[in-house]
């Protein structure tokens, strides 16, 4: 049994959320919400509450032991680009590129 979570349109690159998915892929869920609280990066608040909201839906829907539970699959997918102007000297222009990402977490019993 499988419960899943996922949050679209995340407002931060793909590339910096899957540093963070791949440090708790396959960890029992209380280190990874442990290894979740004490990380420095902004990815690890987001992925925090998706695997929160995992556990919950796991609990919740499946009558799951939140003591048994485990990290099974973390995906990132890149999201939509907002594309921005940032306006330069002599009517020149800079693009900002606005990534989001799509992030995707399962738990399952061990």
């Amino acid at each position: 049994m499988e419960v899943s979570a996922k949050l679209n349109n995340a407002p931060l690159s793909a590339q910096k959320a899957r540093l963070v998915g791949d440090q708790i892929r396959g960890l029992p869920v209380e280190k990874a919400l442990n290894l979740l609280n004490f990380s420095s990066k902004k990815a690890a608040a987001i992925i925090k509450k998706i695997l929160e909201s995992a556990i919950a839906n796991a609990e919740h829907n499946e009558s799951a032991d939140v003591d048994e539970l485990k990290v099974s699959t973390v995906y990132v997918n890149e999201g939509r680009t907002m594309k921005r102007i940032s306006a330069r000297a002599k009517g020149r222009a800079n693009h900002i590129l606005k990534r989001t990402c799509h992030i995707t977490i399962k738990v399952a019993e061990s």
